[in-house]
């Protein structure tokens, strides 16, 4: 006897299950045509009926159901092995270079549930010299920060970033308001590496006597973010750093006008090393979970 194809077993696992051929049908994307095709198949390798009709629909036989029965259990012991071999496979250790201003806003907050996912997994995250740095020997994959611009490296977007001014409520209440941007001279700026942030928002805000290199410049995003939060000035925030602020209410965005940056951020890994299972996963986790979490 040949051996019953797989397709012709789930099939009638299906069948077993939902009790009908369209419902088979439509879990395996099927059309009722192929499903009954791939039933009538197992019947003449087996040599006995496993449906009969009742009605204008169909129901299992006797032996269909015993046989249903152990096709399940395959099926199932199948479905277990490829689990156990593919959480096999996503093991070892995997080293994420990620910008610090990505790390604390969002990496740090959702990790928890890559390593759920991937117990085996021994993660180790550091920190790049400058935001865009792609040239750690130690790192496998990086999450970086810049134009897009890393020749012979595989590149894919992950946030676009779009800038507007955030402050904590209790500072904004103390100063009163802001219902102009003239009313910033009254605040102290904060700028993250640089000016540029500050002096394009204020350029598309329209015409006012704001000098956008006044105030303190820090080194990186999270310094900057901390002394917002402790209502040191206001900051130029983003849809990632500081939306899990503004929906605890720590931070507030008093005004409308948002400019879209040209940098944002991108996932960025050697081609040699961007097929490995454990970097595959990290990457397809990634993705997958900012789509819901921005």
């Amino acid at each position: 006897m040949l051996f019953p194809s797989m397709t012709a077993l789930r099939a009638l696992d299906a069948v077993a299950r939902l009790g009908s051929i369209s419902g088979a049908a439509d879990e395996l994307s099927l059309t009722r045509s192929a499903v009954s095709h791939r039933i009538s198949t197992l019947e003449e390798q087996l040599g006995f009926a496993l449906t009969e009709r009742i009605g204008r629909g169909i129901r299992l036989t006797f032996r269909g159901e015993q046989f249903a029965r152990e096709v399940q259990h395959i099926l199932e012991r199948v479905q277990l092995a490829a689990a156990g071999q593919h959480e096999q496979q996503i093991a070892g250790r995997l080293c994420v270079s990620c910008n610090t201003g990505f790390a604390s806003a969002w990496l740090c907050q959702h990790i928890n549930e890559f390593m759920t996912l991937y117990p085996q997994v021994k993660f180790h995250l550091i920190s790049p010299r400058t935001p865009a740095d792609t040239t750690s020997n130690e790192a496998d994959v990086f999450i970086s920060y810049g134009t897009g611009d890393w020749p012979n490296l595989q590149v894919m977007p992950l946030v676009d970033l779009h800038y507007f001014p955030v402050l904590s409520p209790q500072l904004l209440y103390a100063n009163g308001g802001l219902r102009h941007t003239d009313d910033l001279l009254k605040y102290t700026l904060l700028h993250m590496n640089d000016y540029t942030d500050w002096r394009v928002w204020l350029g598309a805000a329209g015409r006012n006597q704001v000098d956008f290199s006044s105030g303190i410049l820090f080194s990186d995003a999270p310094c900057a973010l901390a002394a917002c939060l402790a209502g040191q000035g206001v900051a130029m925030g983003d849809n990632l750093l500081s939306s899990d602020a503004l929906r605890r209410g720590l931070l507030v965005s008093p005004f409308e006008i948002s400019t879209r940056s040209n940098r944002a951020y991108f996932l960025v890994c050697h081609p040699a090393k961007a097929e490995r299972p454990i970097v595959k996963a990290f990457s397809d986790w990634l993705i997958e979970t900012l789509a819901h979490t921005t």
